[in-house]
């Protein structure tokens, strides 16, 4: 068994589709810090400074303009002139900008914060890291099918179920491994961003471990991504099934039910679409919201609601990994392998 491991380990690494995207995945997240790391300016008096300089220019501008027009105004109707359909009653004097509609932080550059934003840039890194684990991990045992590499494989160990879920053990170990590292670099690249050229904030050790447990959700999808992907794979015996299940997907779910069931008036409609789960799994909860039922003529109206939970999430992608993988257990057993 430990020659097995090892031996689907290098098997693993060798792959060119994993090589390369495992290069794409750091391409893609080096190429993301640089962007923000250029696009980041820490923020300093000078920077304050120059941001009130153009906020007061800025309403200055403005003064003269609506001015300017208020002169007009007078001035046609002191020739009898009919204005009402070009300007203002009272010519506008009412609303004349003030100082405080210019805000100092409108002209700010863009600092980064860590504490702030660094959310997003888990569910970003989570992202890209599930589509880089769903073509590898459809190409690891797909292109084996395929090429007949499983085949040869089982005649020399014929133990069917034990090569299956030893090659999705290498998978899983190797992508936990490369999200753990990848992810540790990420997190410190932003942290040096927010350092250096913006703002970490103040981290408690409730951030941080808010932080671990969104970085344990986006590891966790990225591993049910991809033994989906795998499961899938296996079934069809070849990568194209499971890309083909994932375009599939992604075509009825995010496009033809959404349009379907909003033709249909189901209300709530976006809580059958996949989009949503993903959403819910990283916010914790997605909240919907339906304002159809509303009377504005009325008065305010306060939409129905419908919260998506993390828990419905994890039910919901823990059963879609289940049940891919049982059938993926079932055909490789009952199934003619030559």
């Amino acid at each position: 068994m430990k020659g097995l491991v090892r031996a689907e380990f290098r098997r693993l690494f060798k792959r060119r589709v994993t090589r390369l995207m495992l290069a794409l995945l750091v391409l893609g997240l080096g190429t993301i810090i640089t962007a923000f790391a250029l696009a980041s300016h820490k923020i300093g008096p000078s920077e304050v400074a120059a941001a009130e300089a153009k906020a007061q220019s800025e309403y200055e501008t403005s003064m003269r303009y609506h001015e300017q027009m208020v002169a007009e105004c007078e001035a046609a109707k002191g020739r009898g002139e009919t204005i009402t359909d070009r300007y203002p009653p009272d010519c506008g004097r009412e609303f004349a900008p003030q100082r405080e509609q210019f805000e100092t932080e409108w002209f700010l550059p863009y600092q980064f914060e860590f504490r702030k934003e660094f959310g997003v840039f888990i569910s970003v890194f989570a992202g890209i890291a599930a589509l880089a684990a769903y073509i590898i991990g459809a190409s690891y045992v797909g292109a084996e099918w395929h090429s007949g590499g499983m085949m040869n494989l089982l005649l020399w160990r014929p133990r069917r179920l034990s090569v299956l879920f030893t090659k999705l053990g290498v998978l899983l170990s190797s992508l936990l491994g490369v999200s753990v590292v990848l992810g540790a670099l990420w997190t410190a690249a932003l942290w040096l961003i927010g350092k250096y050229d913006g703002q970490t904030g103040k981290m408690t050790q409730g951030a941080w471990e808010s932080f671990a447990i969104s970085g344990a959700r986006g590891i966790g999808l990225v591993l049910a991504v991809g033994a989906i992907a795998y499961g899938l794979a296996s079934v069809g015996r070849h990568t194209a099934m499971a890309l083909g299940v994932a375009i599939g997907v992604g075509v009825v779910s995010e496009i033809g039910l959404r349009i379907a069931l909003n033709i249909a008036g189901v209300k709530f409609a976006d809580r059958y679409t996949l989009s949503t789960y993903v959403l819910a799994w990283f916010e914790k909860r997605w909240t919907l919201e339906d304002w159809n039922a509303c009377n504005f003529s009325a008065g305010e109206c306060k939409p129905d609601v419908f919260v998506v939970t993390w828990q419905q999430s994890a039910l919901l992608f823990g059963l879609g990994t289940a049940v891919v993988l049982i059938a993926a257990t079932w055909l490789m057993r009952s199934r003619d392998v030559t």
